[in-house]
């Protein structure tokens, strides 16, 4: 059990499935310190940053609702975060609609990325079995980008 913590492509998954690290960190450190091939860093990195969003498309809305039942605090805090951000970002989501949620994954920038498309999609009422798809898209589409980058770096070109 331990070896396999050493694999390359274990250690990918898991740096892919953290906030911080999700795609724009796991793949450029497959690429270029474990040096696997470019459809192995990829496949690590985007099922490594799916695992998470999963469970946070599924788990979020029951957490909310138990936290809320049991702690005004609790209860105060979704509501402004619902009320701020809805008040925030309605416009730009009603304009682009799936779009958005797409898009917002897509761009590999710190506060983007699929944990916090996860966490908008709850916040817009965007049901788990719609917004993983889409999620899984924005992961792929930034996938493609960070790989791009990375590779452009890697050979001279960036």
């Amino acid at each position: 059990m331990i070896a396999m913590l050493d694999d390359p492509v274990i250690k990918t998954m898991l740096v892919a499935m953290t906030p911080i690290g999700e795609l724009r960190a796991a793949l450029p450190l497959a690429l270029t310190h474990y040096k696997l091939s470019v459809p192995a860093a990829f496949a690590a990195s985007v099922i490594g940053n799916m695992v998470p969003v999963v469970a946070i498309a599924y788990l979020l809305e029951p957490a909310s609702r138990m936290l809320s039942s049991h702690s005004g605090v609790a209860k105060r805090f979704f509501e402004w975060l619902f009320h701020y951000t809805r008040k925030k970002h309605t416009r730009r989501f009603e304009a682009l609609g799936s779009l958005a949620l797409v898009t917002f994954v897509a761009i590999p920038l710190p506060m983007t990325g699929g944990w916090s498309g996860a966490v908008a999609a709850f916040v817009f009422g965007i049901r788990p079995r719609a917004a993983i798809p889409l999620i899984g898209l924005g992961v792929l589409i930034a996938g493609v980008v960070v790989t791009i980058l990375t590779q452009g770096v890697v050979l001279g070109l960036g």
